[in-house]
C-alpha cells in the first residue's frame, strides 16, 4: 500500500476512535480541514512535523501513524 494511503487510513481510524470530527481535529492541531481530509484521503504527503501535530490530540505517537497494522 501507498504510505500516503496507509497514513491517512491509520489517521481516519484514530480520529474516529477519539470521536473527533476532521475539523476538531484540525482545530487541535492548528490546521485546515480540509488539510486534514487530503491526508486521509492520501492526496497529501504531510511531513514529520504535520505527524506529529495530527498524533499529539489522538493520544497517539506519530509513529503510529505510518504502521501497518495488517502486518
Amino acid at each position: 500500500m501507498a504510505i500516503r494511503r496507509l497514513v491517512g487510513r491509520n489517521l481516519k481510524r484514530y480520529r474516529e476512535a477519539a470521536g473527533l470530527s476532521q475539523e476538531a481535529l484540525a482545530f487541535e492541531c492548528g490546521l485546515h480541514r480540509t488539510y486534514v481530509s487530503g491526508v486521509e484521503r492520501g492526496v497529501r504527503n504531510p511531513t514529520v512535523v504535520v505527524l506529529a501535530k495530527l498524533a499529539e490530540p489522538l493520544g497517539i505517537e506519530p509513529w503510529q501513524l505510518l504502521r501497518d497494522a495488517a502486518n
